[in-house]
C-alpha cells in the first residue's frame, strides 16, 4: 500500500483532519508533505477545501503549518474539477497568482489532475492562462510540462507550441525584476526539457531556434533546459553540443 492509500485510511477514521493535517504537515520545513495533501484531495469535499483556502497569506504565511491547508484545499478543487466541475477553473486560475509558492504549485498539480481526465480541455483552458500574467503563464507551463500527460506526440507538439508562445511573449516583457517575472523564467528553465523528452524531434528544432536569440533571460532559460538530466539521456551528444556552443557566446 503507498503512502496515499495509508493517508486516506488514516483519515477515513480521524475526527479531527485540521490537527493531523497540521501535526504532519512536515512544514515549517523544505518539503511539505504532498502524500497527505493527495489523499486530503481524495478524500476531502468542496466545502472542506473551500475553508481550507479561506486561509489567506496574511493567516497561513508562505513556511507556515498552516499553509498547508490551502496547499490540500486548492488540490482538491483540481479532485472537482476533473469530475466535471468546470467552474473551478475560475478559482484555480485565481490562486495561480497566490503569493504563496507551495499554493502556486498545488495549482499545477490540480491542474494536472483534470488533464489525466481531460488532456484536451486542459490544453484548451492553459491557452487562455498562457496569454495572462506572468505567474498565470508559469502555471501553464508548470502543469502541462508532466511527463504522463505527455505520452500521446500529438499533446507533446502542442505544449511545444505553448512553450514556444510564451517564450515569444518574453521579449515583450518591460519588467523583468518582478518576482513573478522570476517565478515564470525559473519554470521555463526546465518545462522546455520535459516537452522535448516527450517530442524530441520536434522539440530540439524549437530549442534550437531559441538558441540563436541574444535575449538575455531567453539565454538563461535554455541553458538551464541543458543542463538536465532528462536532456543528457535524451541525446548526450547534441545537448553537450549546444552546451558548449552557448557557453562560447557568454
Amino acid at each position: 500500500m503507498g503512502k496515499v492509500e495509508e493517508y486516506k485510511k488514516i483519515l477515513g477514521k480521524s475526527a479531527d483532519w485540521d490537527r493531523y493535517l497540521l501535526e504532519e504537515s512536515r512544514l515549517p520545513g523544505p518539503r511539505a508533505n504532498l502524500e497527505l495533501a493527495e489523499a486530503v484531495a481524495e478524500e476531502g469535499d468542496l466545502d472542506r477545501f473551500r475553508r481550507y483556502l479561506a486561509y489567506g497569506d496574511g493567516v497561513a504565511p508562505y513556511g507556515s503549518a498552516l499553509e498547508f491547508l490551502p496547499v490540500c484545499g486548492v488540490i482538491g478543487l483540481g479532485r472537482v474539477l476533473s469530475e466535471g466541475r468546470l467552474d473551478m477553473l475560475e478559482d484555480l486560475r485565481s490562486y495561480a497568482s497566490d503569493p504563496r509558492w507551495r499554493v502556486r504549485e498545488g495549482v499545477a498539480m490540480a491542474l494536472q489532475r483534470f488533464g489525466d481526465k481531460d488532456m484536451d480541455g486542459l490544453l484548451q483552458e492553459m491557452e487562455k492562462w498562457s496569454q495572462g500574467n506572468p505567474l498565470e503563464r508559469r502555471a501553464a507551463a508548470a502543469a502541462l510540462c508532466e511527463p504522463r500527460l505527455l505520452k500521446k506526440t500529438e499533446y507533446a507538439q502542442r505544449v511545444l507550441e505553448l512553450l514556444d508562445r510564451i517564450t515569444k511573449d518574453i521579449l515583450l516583457e518591460e519588467h523583468r525584476r518582478t518576482d513573478d517575472f522570476i517565478a515564470l523564467r525559473k519554470a521555463l528553465g526546465y518545462c522546455w526539457s520535459v516537452a522535448v523528452v516527450a517530442a524530441p524531434e520536434a522539440g530540439k528544432k524549437m530549442m534550437e531556434k531559441w538558441f540563436a536569440d541574444q535575449d538575455k533571460d531567453i539565454q538563461w532559460i535554455m541553458k538551464e533546459n541543458l543542463r538536465k538530466n532528462r536532456l543528457q539521456k535524451l541525446d548526450k551528444e547534441w545537448t553537450e553540443r549546444w552546451q558548449s556552443e552557448l557557453q562560447k557566446r557568454a
